[in-house]
């Protein structure tokens, strides 16, 4: 007789279901009594830690692709994203740590191809301001940031960061006291600027003068040697990248973007100097100098021509070696230029 009685198993939809009136509950201050209370939150960490196995799997069984589409289509269905992201800070921190999981492995989910989650926040685009102003919260920033960091996978989500006003408090985000938060929030940054190619490309252009103002004295002259790697190493990264080439030709041609480079290649920190040599390279390859280019080349000469005798990486590299023979003749060669 028992068997008879057995409950019918959830399906991935029940569960989504069942997690978003817990989710609602959660976010009433109401006045249910404490063992209630602790009670039907014990349940809601419960299910979302059942959502994780699904989309993930477990030690004994992979992900079953129809359970996941099923999931996936009901957690977007009826906002289960937006409340889970503006509850996440009743959750305890496992909890957190597995709705964040949940969350990152959503914007990968493929229904009848499509990828549902970026249609959804296009149209919820304000959860992106709820998570970039999780970088202001210790006990948020790096679940935040994690979530952030997949939902900017879709080209429309990035453009939208890229084109706020939220760009601009990454500077600050980036030199936070709390390292891992600032390292997390540097990830992001590198992320928004090198995942979409055109994307930023249009981004640089149209923003070039307050970004490169912001990055150069904020991260490239910070007194932070990590912030000022992180920099030098992302700005080769961008200026090197093919799709950035207009961007890249703008920026050799100031005097004041050299003057940085050149106190770069003087750090006592071999990897800046590493980095450095691979954007000042592209001033001294570029084949339009502006002539206040050209005398600061000639006026340091021989600073910089000794500089690059002592020159070596650790390891040796044929592509190096090459490339600073290159921009020791080039500077060797020049001669002054009339201004136009």
């Amino acid at each position: 007789m028992k068997g008879l009685f057995k409950s019918k198993p959830r399906t991935p939809a029940d569960v989504v279901r069942q997690t978003r009136d817990l989710l609602m509950f959660a976010g009433r201050n109401n006045d249910t009594r404490e063992s209630k209370r602790e009670e039907k939150m014990a349940e809601l960490y419960k299910n979302i830690r059942e959502l994780k196995q699904i989309l993930y799997g477990n030690s004994e069984s992979e992900p079953v692709s129809e359970a996941c589409a099923q999931l996936t289509q009901e957690f977007f269905r009826e906002n289960t994203l937006r409340l889970l992201i503006t509850y996440l800070p009743k959750l305890n921190l496992e909890a957190r740590k597995d709705a964040t999981q949940v969350v990152a492995n959503l914007q990968r989910q493929q229904v009848q191809s499509k990828l549902i989650a970026s249609d959804y926040l296009e149209k919820n685009i304000d959860l992106l301001d709820i998570l970039i102003s999780g970088y202001e919260n210790a006990d948020m920033a790096l679940h935040y940031g994690a979530m952030l960091r997949e939902c900017i996978r879709h080209q429309t989500v990035a453009r939208y960061v890229l084109e706020s006003q939220h760009m601009k408090k990454f500077f600050d985000y980036i030199q936070l006291p709390n390292f891992d938060i600032a390292a997390d929030a540097a990830a992001t940054f590198k992320e928004l600027l090198t995942r979409h190619k055109s994307t930023v490309a249009e981004f640089l252009s149209k923003n070039y003068e307050w970004f490169f103002a912001e990055y150069n004295s904020k991260l490239l002259e910070s007194s932070n040697y990590i912030t000022r790697r992180q920099a030098i190493k992302l700005l080769g990264d961008m200026l090197l990248d093919r799709s950035n080439s207009v961007v890249m030709t703008r920026y050799v041609s100031s005097r004041d973007n050299l003057r940085i480079l050149m106190n770069l290649l003087r750090e006592s920190s071999k990897s800046i100097q590493i980095e450095a040599f691979h954007v000042f390279k592209l001033f001294a390859a570029n084949q339009n100098k502006p002539p206040d280019i050209v005398s600061i080349f000639i006026a340091n000469r021989s600073k910089l021509l000794r500089l690059f005798a002592d020159f070596k990486l650790d390891k040796e590299d044929e592509q190096f070696e090459a490339d600073k023979a290159l921009v020791v003749k080039e500077i060797a060669s020049l001669e002054p230029r009339d201004r136009p």
